[in-house]
């Protein structure tokens, strides 16, 4: 019986997929800025290159998101020389640009057109607000899903 349970473990844990890239569906998704322009995806990390980035997947309707922001808060007090990237699931423009001033979130911000089920969110499995992940400064994921801003995996890919 534990030999059942090691080998499901095993085999679950293992079937985890973490990508280290973005795929060209993903990079060539496309986002809105704050000016109304859209950008893919590929254009926004090239603007951030060389630098390691937070990305924040969010929303200013989701209470999750909005009770998560004094640690993004700390996160961003503790790790200045980081690019923060919000990536928003508002329902419309207005809401999105709103949340923003409303509640003082500092940062690069995008709006994610293709909402949760385009190339970006099929991508990164997305399931759940709000949503970090780390983008090194190789460019390479290093952390793909953790749901709290003050998870450990998401702090210790900061300090290296």
């Amino acid at each position: 019986m534990n030999y059942l349970i090691i080998l499901l473990i095993s085999f679950f844990s293992c079937n985890i997929e973490k990508p280290t890239q973005f795929n060209e569906k993903a990079l060539n998704d496309t986002f809105i800025t704050l000016e109304g322009e859209e950008v893919s995806f590929q254009s926004i990390l090239d603007k951030y290159k060389g630098k390691t980035i937070v990305i924040d997947v969010w929303a200013s309707w989701c209470g999750d998101c909005l009770r998560g922001m004094p640690k993004v808060k700390e996160l961003q007090a503790n790790n200045k020389d980081v690019v923060y990237l919000f990536l928003s699931l508002d329902r419309g423009l207005d809401p999105w640009k709103k949340g923003i001033e409303k509640y003082n979130v500092e940062g690069e911000h995008y709006f994610m057109k293709s909402g949760w089920k385009g190339a970006f969110g099929k991508f990164i499995k997305l399931d759940w607000i709000p949503r970090y992940m780390v983008v090194n400064e190789a460019s390479e994921i290093v952390v793909f899903k953790v749901i709290e801003a003050n998870d450990k995996k998401l702090i210790a890919a900061l300090k290296k």
